[in-house]
């Protein structure tokens, strides 16, 4: 339920990993539509894949909110986009099950979907899938940050 005072925030994500599964990073920028002002994190982990990094950054980015907001969540990630606005409703109804030809089967990553739907039921969103490293200044941004934090997340390891 809206009551007209929510922030309305822009949650700009990426994620990426060097190898799939392999060392990955995630980023986000949120931006507070009023004000403009933008506040950017990132983060990385060891061993992790494409998918669970995209997630990492729409979980993290919603856990920075401190009070419901109306979120527009910007995306490269079709796996993140479908999961959210087509697939979770059915998993939720199958505990967290997924249809397959040899029968049903636990959704992959269901750790971090089930974050993720926790995170999304405190705000109002909308989601906007663009097109990864297609010049989108925020989400070129985001790829950066996530590339930076991994590659930063090797080389504390080795020294």
């Amino acid at each position: 339920m809206m009551d007209g005072n929510e922030p309305e925030v822009i949650l700009y994500t990426d994620g990426g990993c060097s190898g799939n599964p392999g060392p990955g990073g995630w980023a986000f920028i949120l931006k507070h539509v009023a004000t403009g002002k933008t506040l950017e994190r990132w983060g990385a982990e060891l061993e992790t894949t494409n998918n669970r990094m995209e997630m990492q950054a729409v979980i993290e980015g919603l856990k920075t909110l401190k009070r419901r907001a109306r979120v527009h969540i910007v995306t490269d990630s079709g796996y993140v986009k479908k999961g959210i606005t087509e697939w979770m409703p059915n998993w939720k109804r199958n505990n967290w099950r997924r249809k397959t030809p040899s029968g049903n089967k636990p959704v992959k990553n269901v750790d971090l979907w089930q974050k993720l739907d926790s995170c999304l039921r405190r705000h109002n969103s909308s989601f906007e899938q663009v097109r990864g490293h297609s010049g989108h200044p925020e989400n070129e941004r985001c790829d950066e940050l996530a590339v930076q934090a991994y590659k930063e997340l090797l080389n504390d390891g080795s020294s």
